[in-house]
């Protein structure tokens, strides 16, 4: 193992690369990162960085991301197949239909979306922005796609109906309100933070509703000293490292995204030694989607 990060490292500086890796990745993955964070924030980093290279430790979209934001540099993901089973709930086609319905609306696409759904949308949107961005929009009809769970959410905090999409995280929803209920009474002191794409009866039981990054961070001032978490196992390992003296409980141990874990040291290795597997946007697409992200950061 300590040959394969040797290498990794040697690798990294000979190709000028950096390596991101998202929250929810394996432990020695996200050791072996330059950085860790969300989809977005990752890729705004990359984007601010002077590497030639990026090799994105996460999900397929968020690589499409770092393309989109990363016009000059090559994107690799280590393993192709990891994809987000949320993301591919919904398509270009699904969305003109749904568009199509409801001429009038203003369509907001979460971050969780593939670039060609990008492409289509009025504003991109992250789980920390999207009550904010909602609140500010003058429309009176707006699409929400694909969370159905994260709509229901900002829906429940702005006031606002919104048209949404039945898409969903299939990791989230393995968090189920008697697995709260369980571990508060476990661990009654502790504070319950929760993601925006759990279910609305999870959602119900949390003292905060966070996205990862602002897990990390709440977690870092909180005087509290004991956290029930809400989210994607992975996480775990990072709020750990960064808290040590604090204790971290994840709600449910089954949620784990298969996904996430697709990718490994060896995986890593593999890809700066071969440049692959490139990710790369097109020229057309890049530029339509990267308006809807301008929009979400001047709202």
């Amino acid at each position: 193992m300590q040959d394969i990060t040797q290498e990794i490292q040697r690798l990294k500086k000979e190709r000028n690369a950096i390596i991101l890796a998202h929250n929810y990745q394996l432990p020695e993955v996200q050791d072996i990162a330059d950085f860790r964070g969300d989809s977005l924030e990752l890729s705004r980093i990359a984007s601010e960085t002077d590497a030639d290279i990026v090799v994105f430790c996460g999900v397929h979209f968020m690589a499409e991301t770092a393309s989109i934001l990363c016009a000059d540099k090559t994107v690799l993901i280590p393993d192709s197949k990891a994809g987000c089973p949320m993301a591919n709930m919904i398509n270009v086609k699904d969305l003109i239909e749904l568009k199509n319905r409801h001429p009038k609306a203003i369509i907001v696409g979460y971050v969780n979306t593939s670039a060609e759904v990008k492409a289509e949308l009025d504003v991109c949107c992250t789980s920390t922005n999207a009550v904010a961005l909602v609140s500010k929009l003058k429309e009176e009809e707006i699409i929400f796609v694909p969370d159905k769970y994260l709509a229901d959410y900002v829906s429940k905090k702005t006031g606002r109906r919104l048209i949404s999409w039945d898409g969903y995280c299939p990791t989230h929803v393995k968090i189920l309100p008697e697995d709260i209920i369980k571990k508060i009474r476990q661990h009654p002191k502790a504070r319950v933070l929760i993601h925006p794409e759990c279910t609305p009866e999870v959602i119900a039981l949390a003292d905060e509703v966070l996205s990862t990054g602002k897990m990390c961070k709440y977690a870092a001032e909180s005087e509290g000293k004991e956290f029930i978490i809400g989210t994607e196992v992975g996480i775990i390992h990072r709020l750990k490292q960064d808290n040590p003296q604090k204790e971290f409980y994840p709600a449910s141990e089954l949620a784990v995204c298969p996904n996430m874990k697709k990718i490994n040291l060896e995986k890593i290795l593999w890809s700066l030694q071969d440049l692959k597997e490139e990710v790369k946007v097109s020229q057309e697409v890049r530029k339509r989607a990267m308006r809807s992200i301008e929009r979400m950061l001047s709202v």
